[in-house]
């Protein structure tokens, strides 16, 4: 029997079963090295595709729901643990955690998280036989991952970190995005993998196809073929170039341990911060998340006055004391009495009040407590650990004839969220900036991954994106995604460079958004979620099954 025909044998439980479960493993630790290969931080769309491809080709060897189930389990266990296995670092190093108990965390939120992919791997095996047909067969496969991204990504306030179609942000599928967006590019490639999987069994089993048909791996290679050339024409460009603007990121580095202690990181991060929020030179500088680790209040006498009177905020409507420099910086706000919340504000010459944005996707466990886990965030001691979200959509800054449109942290995961602010083009951002602090996992490719997913953001919306974190990756990413500039991981250092903002341009008219700013902004996720349950009813109404 051939290697092909090997893997797509049917089955019985035991030895066989437990022997595709061992190659789940290998095979869902592939997908999560696609995402950000641990040796240099670089994403791989077809480490990514092959991947999948593995996890079908086990699972067309199966014929009991029960085994695609464990096939299903071990591969997104492996997965999702070799994805955020740094988060035992922020539970452990940083929270507090036991050792043990923080591996069991992070294997408990990989385990609990793919109980979806467990669950579309068993429909597969379940519903597979009723369709003839590999092109079905393979649009069922990625209709059922499809749908649990969808569930990973939004059930529980979601956490879609690591989804498949962030590998594809260098791959030939990138070009997709700004039309369907990361789990639309997530559902096109697991489409060509159970269809390279099909592939791959009628060659190892060499079956024969019926006269005058083409055969389905004849197809496949069509079908790549079609898909690389699509890939090589230039993408179109949805936004018009606006004026450039000069900007300054700041890289702290304040050790994580150290950044809440008032004898240690709190002066340090004052005086650094302090220092080059007075200094700069540029038409703009930001820093990252909480780069003040204080409540306005709490900062010593003069210290923020001096920094209002420095970008000249509550200056005369004349601009009388005003500057030629504004600044965006990360800070808590709020009070006992009105809670706190997680935000950015905005200095600039002429206002008389703040600029604010207050983070509206809040992390659980790291800014707020569900009910019944407030014991669980006081063993990891996490200060300034339960914030009040803010209102989604918010206003944009503008500056300099910028719209610029602050995210903080992780938020930037929710494309659908951001996507809010593109209702009406002619307000919509013209950059979005990212406010980070992932000091809390270390120097591990937690920076690399969250990197390639704002590059993918940016990608979505044809908006450069401009990153402010604490330890890395601070970086330009320019509206098609590419990194024009960047600081290394874990220093401190000042990245000064110009971003050049992508908006609605009158005279050389076009959209101003992209296909998917455009949809996503008037009905989030709905219309993946729609055309996901349209597809399978058609796949599984009685007449598709003869």
């Amino acid at each position: 029997m051939s290697a092909g025909a090997a893997l797509h044998a049917p089955v019985r439980p035991g030895r066989g079963l437990l022997w595709r479960v061992c190659w789940a493993v290998p095979a869902g630790l592939m997908q999560a090295f696609s995402l950000a290969w641990p040796a240099g931080g670089s994403p791989s769309g077809t480490l990514q595709l092959l991947s999948l491809a593995w996890l079908a080709g086990l699972l067309a060897g199966v014929q009991r729901p029960r085994q695609g189930l464990w096939l299903g389990a071990s591969f997104a266990l492996s997965w999702l643990a070799g994805t955020f296995w740094w988060l035992f670092i922020s539970m452990h190093t940083y929270g507090g955690l036991p050792a043990p108990l923080a591996v069991l965390a992070v294997l408990g939120l990989a385990a609990f998280l793919g109980v979806y992919y467990a669950a579309a791997a068993a429909l597969y095996v379940r519903w597979r036989e009723r369709l003839r047909g590999a092109w079905s067969r393979s649009l069922l496969f990625a209709t059922l991952w499809t749908l649990a991204e969808l569930l990973r990504g939004q059930m529980f306030t979601g956490f879609p970190w690591g989804a498949g179609g962030y590998a594809q942000v260098d791959g030939l599928a990138r070009w997709l995005a700004p039309w369907v967006g990361v789990y639309g590019v997530g559902a096109l490639v697991a489409w060509a993998a159970a269809g390279l999987a099909e592939a791959v069994s009628l060659l190892g089993a060499r079956r024969k196809t019926r006269q005058g048909r083409l055969a389905p791996w004849g197809g496949c290679l069509v079908g790549g073929l079609v898909w690389a050339a699509l890939a090589l024409v230039p993408a179109p460009e949805w936004s018009a170039s606006s004026a450039p603007l000069a900007v300054r990121l700041l890289q702290g580095n304040i050790p994580q341990d150290e950044k809440f202690q008032a004898g240690s990181g709190v002066p340090m991060a004052l005086k650094w911060y302090g220092d080059q929020l007075m200094a700069h030179d540029s038409a703009l500088v930001v820093a990252p998340e909480t780069a003040l680790p204080l409540l306005p209040q709490q900062l010593p006498a003069g210290y923020w006055a001096d920094l209002l009177a420095r970008y000249g905020v509550a200056a005369q409507a004349d601009g009388a004391g005003a500057t030629a420099q504004a600044a965006l910086l990360g800070i808590p706000l709020g009070t006992a009495a009105q809670g706190y919340t997680n935000s950015v504000v905005g200095l600039k010459p002429g206002e008389r009040s703040l600029y604010q944005y207050d983070k509206h996707h809040l992390v659980p466990f790291g800014e707020f407590i569900p009910p019944l886990f407030h014991w669980f965030v006081a063993l990891m001691d996490i200060p300034l650990g339960d914030f009040n979200a803010g209102a989604l959509g918010q206003a944009s800054m503008d500056w300099q004839g910028q719209r610029l449109a602050p995210n903080i942290c992780y938020e930037d995961l929710f494309g659908e969220e951001l996507g809010r602010r593109f209702l009406v083009p002619e307000q919509a951002p013209t950059v979005l900036v990212n406010f980070s602090n992932i000091g809390w996992f270390g120097d591990s490719v937690a920076i690399d991954q969250h990197l390639h997913i704002s590059r993918l953001r940016a990608l979505e919306f044809a908006r450069p994106m401009v990153r402010a974190t604490n330890t890395g990756a601070t970086a330009l990413i320019d509206h098609r995604g590419q990194v024009q500039q960047q600081l290394p991981p874990v220093t401190r250092g000042v990245l000064q460079g110009t971003v050049q903002g992508r908006g609605l341009s009158a005279e050389q008219g076009g959209w101003g958004i992209t296909p998917y700013a455009w949809w996503v902004s008037r009905w989030g996720l709905w219309p993946l979620w729609a055309l996901a349950g349209l597809v399978l009813a058609g796949l599984l109404r009685p007449s598709a099954r003869r």
